[in-house]
């Protein structure tokens, strides 16, 4: 039997219209965090092309920041846990 994650929110991932496009301040976030090249395309290891470009349709209600965030940007956040049918379990912690 699986222990269960120490984690402080359950949220809700939704989907968008369309595509978001990555401001500035996150992509500089994101390229922090190692997951854009060079060129600026995101690559997260172990992700799929495919399923990345699903995830860059989807955003969350951000519990910790207060404001809806791209889900891309809550995948690589250190509060992220696990994302289970359509729920993400974040941690909670401060940024």
């Amino acid at each position: 039997m699986e222990a269960e994650l120490e984690h402080k929110y359950e949220v809700e991932v939704k989907a968008a219209e369309k595509m978001q496009r990555l401001t500035g301040a996150v992509k500089e976030e994101l390229k922090d965090a190692g997951v854009v090249d060079e060129k600026g395309k995101l690559k997260i290891k172990g992700v799929s092309p495919k399923m990345l470009k699903k995830m860059k349709s989807e955003y969350v209600d951000c519990p910790v920041l207060g404001a809806d965030t791209q889900f891309v940007r809550c995948f690589v956040c250190s509060n992220f846990q696990s994302r289970v049918r359509g729920t993400v379990l974040c941690k909670g912690n401060d940024l």
